[in-house]
């Protein structure tokens, strides 16, 4: 039972007869009490009853964080009287439901169509389970009020804002796969083929044996040949995300964790394309996520919907744990990229300490989100308290560098960046390796 505004006005415009009936006053407030309750007892008999109806819930099933979509409801009235009120859909207040409460006018036996924008603002699942019915009677003076069950989710994708940056990769990728004029010639690329010598070709190219097979078939004159060399294909990527307590922090009002997801997604489109195999790996102390095995576009596809709902865990991650996971992905020589987090030197030690295991076997490459604030704060020099925040910025781009020579000495690549930059970064990091033939 719910009593509404007018109830309340109701009972205040009995001050009136309470005012002008003097000596009698507390009989008359009395009385008005009594009819005030009558009427709103009968408002309540008359009103519809709110769990006889039919709830039918369609919303996506995915969307991407940002975009919006529209859950509809259809509420059918099954009971005897016309239903008037108010429904309120409870959607997490992630899922960044607007105008969730919707007044309804169903006459018996037909239906009518309740729609709530969503605008998720959380990756992950946002779900709803339950709507809020209240019914007013004639005179919407009380209402009688049901909570039914209507479950419903929608699970929302990482952005994948970094897409916009594939064409101008996929670019430098034909390039170094020999499909456009520039060609690249590295040590332990793959042989591709035999043409004609032309000016401005690397002379190391030249093809004696094939430059003298033609010259003493042709009878006459003779073309210097030249080879052409691809990037190796068919390479093992292994990425691993550290879900762990630092990947919670924001850097730039961002996750670190959400940057990892960015670069992950922008790496798999573009090696898969490039004709590597791509694997996923989340890890903290236990397995979050996994995607093993899928190509082509089944990769993207598992791999956003592998990583929405994953969050960062609060406890340390277990370094001594992730050469065994590489080596139950693969046991082949592989590019193994790790997401986390190399701000200090307490943090990485771990991170140091499984480091000669994995370099031993495989290419490595540990990327980092980079604070752009911490290098700013040292400019600022205006008081004592900047003068504090300047020092101990300095220590920490002191840590940072000290932690990056360490990772080199161990014989792993590191590459660094502010969120907006660092998925770029990596995917040239990964082109210059295949160009270099370290893959």
């Amino acid at each position: 039972m719910s009593l509404s505004g007018r109830f309340v006005v109701l009972v205040l415009v009995g001050a009136v007869p309470v005012v002008l009936a003097g000596d009698n006053a507390g009989w008359v407030l009395l009385a008005w009490l009594v009819i005030s309750v009558l009427i709103a007892a009968l408002d309540l008999i008359l009103a519809a009853s709110p769990r006889q109806v039919s709830l039918e819930r369609s919303v996506a099933a995915r969307l991407r964080l940002g975009e919006t979509t529209i859950s509809t409801l259809n509420v059918q009235n099954l009971g005897r009287r016309r239903l008037r009120g108010l429904l309120r859909d409870a959607w997490q207040p992630s899922a960044g439901a607007t105008a969730n409460r919707v007044r309804i006018d169903v006459p018996t036996g037909e239906r009518r169509r309740v729609e709530v924008a969503l605008t998720p603002f959380r990756r992950g699942e946002r779900r709803v389970e339950q709507v809020t019915i209240r019914s007013f009677g004639p005179l919407r003076v009380a209402a009688r009020q049901a909570t039914l069950s209507a479950p419903g989710s929608v699970r929302v994708l990482p952005p994948f804002l970094s897409r916009k940056h594939l064409p101008s990769k996929l670019t430098r990728l034909r390039e170094l796969d020999g499909r456009t004029s520039i060609l690249h010639r590295g040590q332990g690329t793959e042989f591709d083929s035999l043409r004609d010598y032309v000016r401005g070709d690397d002379v190391r190219s030249i093809d004696w044996r094939a430059t003298a097979r033609r010259s003493s078939g042709s009878g006459a004159g003779s073309q210097v040949m030249v080879r052409t060399w691809r990037p190796e294909r068919d390479r093992r990527v292994i990425v691993v995300i550290d879900s762990g307590r630092t990947s919670a922090a924001r850097v730039c009002d961002e996750p670190r964790l959400d940057t990892a997801i960015e670069s992950s997604l922008l790496l798999a489109a573009l090696a898969s394309r490039a004709g590597d195999r791509v694997d996923l790996l989340a890890f903290d102390r236990r397995q979050r996520a996994r995607v093993q095995g899928a190509t082509g576009a089944d990769l993207l596809a598992r791999m956003v919907d592998a990583m929405a709902p994953l969050e960062p865990e609060l406890i340390e991650t277990d370094w001594a744990a992730i050469p065994g996971q590489v080596r139950t992905i693969t046991s082949q020589r592989a590019l193994v990229v790790l997401l986390t987090s190399v701000d200090s030197v307490g943090t990485a030690r771990p991170l140091l300490s499984v480091l000669p295991q994995l370099t031993r076997r495989h290419t490595v490459v540990v990327a980092s989100v980079l604070d752009p604030g911490v290098a700013k704060d040292t400019l600022s020099r205006d008081g004592l308290s900047d003068v504090y925040r300047a020092a101990a910025s300095e220590r920490a781009l002191l840590d940072g560098e000290r932690v990056a020579a360490a990772i080199r000495q161990q014989g792993a690549d590191i590459v660094t960046a502010p969120p907006a930059d660092l998925p770029v970064a990596l995917v040239d990091r990964y082109l210059a390796l295949k160009a270099s033939g370290r893959l």
